[in-house]
């Protein structure tokens, strides 16, 4: 696990070699369902300050890699092939997507589905949901009974 501050000069560094003097910056976001993100307008970089403390050295680096290839490639480039390409170039080697604990650790509902699987949402549910690993389709014998989750118990860091 790292510092934040560990994570943000290892960002900077990152930003400087391969962005160089563009004027971008670096900086942490409370997000919680993602790991990063490339600000176009306001040139910033930033990573979930929640997914940094539970990164190694080399999350961190695919993360950052990933949002400087969105900065170089262009905001109209989104995860097509032109960014492709400039995300390897970068050595950028992970997945588009971050799926790690910290959606379900920090999420305020849990739900359960008859069969037992565990389902988190950030928002309120306001409809009936059915577990979509049950069936694909909306069958009432799947649906979730949903429970808020004391804030106790959501275990944030940092």
């Amino acid at each position: 696990m790292l510092t934040l501050e560990a994570v943000r000069t290892r960002a900077e560094q990152l930003i400087a070699a391969h962005l160089g003097g563009g004027g971008w910056s670096f900086g942490f976001d409370h997000a919680k369902t993602r790991a990063g993100q490339c600000d176009f307008a306001r040139k910033r970089i930033t990573m979930s300050r929640y997914l940094a403390v539970r990164s190694s050295p080399d999350d961190v680096d695919q993360v950052v890699l990933h949002e400087i290839a969105h900065a170089l490639a262009g905001a109209r480039a989104a995860h097509g092939p032109t960014w492709r390409r400039t995300a390897a170039a970068l050595g950028y080697t992970g997945s588009r997507l971050y799926d790690g604990p910290v959606a379900s650790e920090l999420a305020p509902w849990v739900g359960t589905c008859p069969a037992g699987h565990e389902h988190f949402r950030y928002r309120t549910p306001t409809r009936p949901l059915a577990c979509a690993r049950c069936s694909r389709r909306f069958d009432a014998r799947n649906v979730i009974t949903w429970n808020r989750r004391p804030s106790s118990e959501r275990r944030a860091t940092a």
